[in-house]
């Protein structure tokens, strides 16, 4: 689905991560937003997570939504290696609930940003995701206000 070439990337550690990020997906489509997903793994996949991050400005993705559950550094390796803004997703872990994957997204350094949402708040990634795009997209702009006003009702 495209509407005017804008694109979202959908990143995720583990396929098992695909139950949660699928909400992401289900928000963008609704927004009729382009996006691709991949799993990657900042650490089994290390090559082809930076890859990745190195090749999105060729493919024309304007932002990153990046899910990962315990040590969560796919969000912030990605991170390092583009200037696309990336929001990372932290997915919820049966030993510490998903506070491990919470710390490992928002403790980054200075200078390598990574915006974070909710436990599970892949949801909201993608709203976030609208809301960037929509700075520079008129029409999506304007399919934000009346979700906005939609919801307020």
């Amino acid at each position: 689905m495209t509407v005017g070439g804008k694109k979202v990337a959908i990143v995720m550690g583990s396929v098992s991560d695909e139950v949660v990020m699928k909400k992401a997906s289900d928000v963008l489509k609704e927004f009729g937003v382009e996006y691709e997903i991949d799993v990657l793994s900042a650490h089994r996949m290390p090559n082809k997570t930076r890859e990745f991050a190195k090749s999105v400005d060729d493919k024309g993705i304007e932002v990153i939504i990046a899910g990962a559950g315990k040590a969560a550094h796919l969000p912030g390796v990605i991170a390092s290696y583009t200037t696309v803004p990336v929001i990372g997703v932290p997915i919820k872990t049966s030993e510490l609930g998903g506070m491990d994957s919470l710390l490992s997204i928002v403790q980054m350094p200075s200078g390598v940003p990574v915006a974070c949402v909710s436990i599970d708040g892949a949801k909201n990634a993608a709203y976030l995701a609208i809301q960037i795009l929509a700075l520079k997209h008129d029409d999506l702009a304007s399919k934000l206000k009346k979700h906005k006003i939609k919801m307020e009702r």
